[in-house]
């Protein structure tokens, strides 16, 4: 089967963009994909939830100097409609986004607090093996004295779909250690086509919420559907984890940021300075200094006293060490 290529080496990348937080995190998502990939030949999507009955509030970016600075930046704002998940599960906004998606074209999503620092169109994608990010912990499942274990939890997702659970095992892991088992952050993942993609994401994910194989009975799904889904998919669509080729994702080409003070206490100079360039234009900063934590991380320098407090080379093992830390000296927020 011939690969399925990029046309003219393009490829089209989606964020999600709403109301609140997520529209300025996608403006600088957007200057940073601006910037730092000036070559790019593809299209940013900004998809953006429509108000339904799925949601109490409209999600809709009302503010229209920021639609207009998206637009400015090359992005396209992209209407799509929750019919599975909404407001009582926003991370399912990734996995319904695809379905606006154009039919049949290559596309990479990534979470909206994400910076772009490389020229990622270089990167040497495969689309017909798809793949998502390894930069994650082992957040689930939750395993309970005398409940099921990994295998046996893991297997009878694999089960429940027809998948082959073996072929998806890393071998050098040890039995019954969560990294033996193929689990990602949702952060980015890719694939050749978004409808494909989007409609085994929409079938596996609602059939685990709705109908859980039994030794999921007692495990949390909030807010992990996504990424307990994510696994089977690729598999099913004949991916895996990312090979050397990707190692720009969560690497030289993009950070995967999440929250500001994290960001500052643990992520590279190169990724503060991308953050930073890209924040400094007057036409940016009036509308990014609406929202709370980045006017006093970035603009007030908040960030540099978070910054200060850790060693990039001798971080703290567990995240949530890095957080206790922030909110002890009342830097954190979101």
């Amino acid at each position: 089967m011939a690969k399925t290529k990029a046309k003219n080496g393009a490829f089209n990348i989606v964020i999600i963009g709403q109301k609140g937080r997520l529209q300025y995190e996608a403006l600088l998502f957007a200057a940073s994909l601006h910037a730092s990939a000036p070559d790019f030949a593809g299209r940013l999507f900004v998809a953006e939830p429509q108000k339904n009955d799925r949601w109490w509030n409209d999600p809709r970016i009302t503010n229209a100097d920021v639609r207009a600075a998206l637009t400015e930046l090359g992005a396209e704002i992209l209407p799509f409609e929750n019919r599975h998940f909404g407001e009582s599960y926003p991370y399912g906004n990734k996995i319904e986004a695809l379905a606006a998606l154009p039919k049949g074209e290559p596309f990479v999503f990534f979470d909206t607090d994400t910076l772009i620092t490389g020229p990622i169109d270089q990167i040497a994608f495969d689309f017909d093996r798809p793949s998502a990010s390894m930069r994650r912990e082992g957040t689930w499942p939750t395993i309970e004295l005398y409940g099921p274990g990994y295998t046996e939890i893991w297997k009878s997702l694999y089960d429940r779909f027809g998948l082959d659970f073996e072929a998806t095992l890393d071998l050098s892991q040890p039995d019954e250690y969560w990294q033996r088992y193929m689990y990602f952050n949702a952060g980015w993942f890719f694939g050749r086509c978004p409808h494909e993609f989007g409609e085994r994401f929409v079938e596996y994910a609602t059939s685990i919420r709705n109908d859980p194989p039994a030794p999921l009975v007692c495990q949390p799904m909030d807010p992990w559907l996504d990424q307990i889904a994510l696994p089977l998919v690729i598999a099913s669509l004949g991916g895996g984890r990312p090979g050397p080729e990707l190692d720009g994702l969560d690497g030289d080409m993009t950070c995967h940021w999440r929250v500001l003070p994290l960001m500052y206490a643990r992520e590279s100079d190169r990724a503060i300075e991308v953050l930073e360039t890209v924040a400094a234009p007057n036409k940016l900063k009036k509308l990014l200094k609406q929202h709370e934590p980045i006017k006093r991380m970035v603009y007030q320098k908040r960030g540099h006293k978070a910054r200060d407090m850790f060693d990039r080379n001798a971080l703290p093992r567990r995240e949530q060490m890095i957080r206790n830390q922030l909110k002890k000296a009342n830097l954190w927020m979101r």
